[in-house]
């Protein structure tokens, strides 16, 4: 019998924690590979990612294992691992990445080039992204591990900041990564559309890279409540949908020099409706000229749940010329998580970056998922963190 657990996608609105196989060394087309670890599972995030495609907006198929924030020790290692030893605490980057292609090599590793016979680009339990199996589980196989592992020096330092460390995985490099495609830098003034715990992220990161002033937008009352207690500015989108006049009562000037888009393909506009292209739009009517908007924040080649059928296979409608004229620049796609990810647990480490505190973490028991993914989805205030074996709550 299988001594691992996992969090199965059933359909929408419907996840379960159920028994499943444990991992091997064998990638999804069936080839047997030796440059792959098996982990641990220490912890694992719920990603609003996830949520996409818990709530059916994805064309995620049924029996699907989640979860692509992992962290984990390493218990067994192939012939060909030669960098990483049994016992290791490692954060798997979201991206599953060969470290051999040509994207690869210019650490573009968001699009790696061999991992998904689809299209460019791989991921741990995510519909479209190579058929890698999750990681929301007790065990999980993370292939490339060489290339991809982040090890931390010291393990015991390592477990008393788990729960800062967790969020090197995904959400904190990809909020970073919004924040570096934006321009943010000393004295910058930054508008980031979303309080959810990606958007908190690309907060941080504006402000560890020197910006004046960081606003967040967002309709929910208790995310943008904690926003400002961690330092930020909150815009209450829900009091109208002139962006630029509320910028400007924070700032005197209705335009900022870098936006970020936290929010992705579901944005919701003031009256309620989806409009799937506003964020897009907004950021562009509030970046100055010739600045620069990040857009860690998803966007899909299908949505079947779109409201329009432009929507439905990805297109938005855009006020691109305006953004022309504005001469501004956009960075949209993937986040390469190895392209940060050792500076930022270095800034956690040596207690430069409160991310878990920032983000809110939660820790919940791996079988408590289907809850996490409820309160989530529901709007909550936090970050749920998954504890398969119970090691964070010990930790903590």
């Amino acid at each position: 019998m299988s001594k691992n657990r996992g969090v199965v996608y059933l359909g929408p609105d419907n996840v379960e924690v159920q028994n499943i196989a444990d991992p091997a060394f064998i990638a999804p087309d069936g080839r047997k590979i030796e440059h792959g670890v098996i982990l641990k599972v220490v912890s694992t995030n719920i990603c609003g990612s996830d949520q996409h495609m818990v709530r059916g907006r994805t064309t995620a198929p049924e029996g699907l294992v989640l979860g692509h924030e992992i962290t984990g020790e390493v218990i067994e290692k192939g012939a060909d691992v030669e960098m990483l030893e049994v016992g290791d605490l490692v954060s798997v980057p979201f991206n599953v990445a060969c470290g051999r292609c040509r994207t690869c090599k210019s650490q573009d590793t968001g699009v790696c080039l061999t991992v998904n016979p689809e299209r460019a680009g791989g991921a741990y339990g995510y519909v479209d992204m190579g058929g890698w199996i999750g990681g929301q589980a007790r065990y999980v196989m993370v292939p490339y591990a060489d290339f991809n592992l982040l090890r931390f020096p010291d393990k015991d330092r390592a477990m008393a900041k788990i729960k800062d460390l967790t969020m090197l995985s995904d959400i904190l490099p990809t909020g970073f990564h919004g924040a570096i495609n934006a321009g943010v830098g000393v004295g910058s003034t930054v508008y980031v559309a979303g309080a959810g715990p990606v958007g908190l992220a690309a907060a941080a990161s504006a402000r560890i890279l020197g910006a004046a002033v960081v606003m967040i937008g967002d309709f929910n009352p208790d995310r943008l409540a904690h926003a400002e207690k961690m330092g930020f500015v909150p815009i209450d989108l829900g009091k109208h949908d002139r962006l630029g006049e509320m910028v400007a009562e924070v700032t005197g000037d209705p335009e900022v020099d870098s936006a970020i888009d936290a929010v992705g393909f579901e944005a919701r506009g003031h009256k309620g409706g989806e409009q799937p292209a506003i964020v897009l739009n907004q950021m562009m009517e509030v970046t100055r000229a010739a600045g620069s908007i990040g857009i860690p924040g998803l966007y899909v080649t299908e949505d079947p749940g779109a409201v329009d059928e432009a929507a439905k296979v990805g297109s938005l409608s855009l006020r691109f010329g305006l953004g022309w004229a504005k001469a501004q620049s956009f960075h949209t796609g993937q986040t390469p998580v190895i392209k940060y990810n050792r500076q930022l647990m270095q800034a956690i480490l040596h207690d430069r970056l409160n991310i878990a505190e920032i983000v809110n973490a939660k820790i919940i028991p791996l079988d408590d998922a289907a809850e996490g993914y409820h309160a989530f989805d529901g709007g909550a205030a936090a970050k749920y963190v998954l504890d398969p074996h119970g090691d964070l709550a010990k930790a903590s």
